[in-house]
């Protein structure tokens, strides 16, 4: 059963300007896992970097906006949305052990996510839903 959709898009660029102008430490450990940014491109490929990163804030937003709603105080720390890249390079939320109790108090136990990219822009799409195991 479907509970909830989600969808996000933001500019590379933004991001890449912020990695520029931003110290990087502080600006990554605030808004990435350390999984994430294990799997992202390294530092030296700044647009491929930023490519990702801009895709992962994306799917962090979409899930916000896919489960949030579902709650009872409408909120929570999207920053501890994780999402990574499975062994056929798909993408995959991580029911982690900070995320799983955001969504079992939204009677959700399972996230599809797709990611594109574009030109400047990087979406995510994202369906909350209750399934059956």
């Amino acid at each position: 059963m479907v509970k909830g959709i989600g969808i996000d898009t933001v500019e590379i660029s933004r991001i890449e300007n912020m990695m520029k102008k931003t110290p990087q430490p502080a600006f990554l450990r605030r808004a990435y896992t350390p999984a994430e940014l294990e799997q992202a491109p390294p530092e030296d490929r700044l647009h491929a970097r930023a490519e990702y990163l801009a895709a992962r804030f994306a799917a962090k937003e979409a899930v916000f906006k896919a489960v949030a709603h579902l709650l009872p105080e409408k909120n929570f720390d999207f920053r501890i949305v994780e999402t990574l890249y499975g062994e056929n390079h798909c993408p995959y939320v991580n029911i982690h052990d900070d995320l799983a109790p955001v969504l079992q108090a939204a009677n959700v136990n399972r996230l599809h996510i797709s990611i594109t990219t574009e030109g400047d822009y990087a979406s995510a799409f994202v369906v909350a839903c209750l399934e059956a195991d």
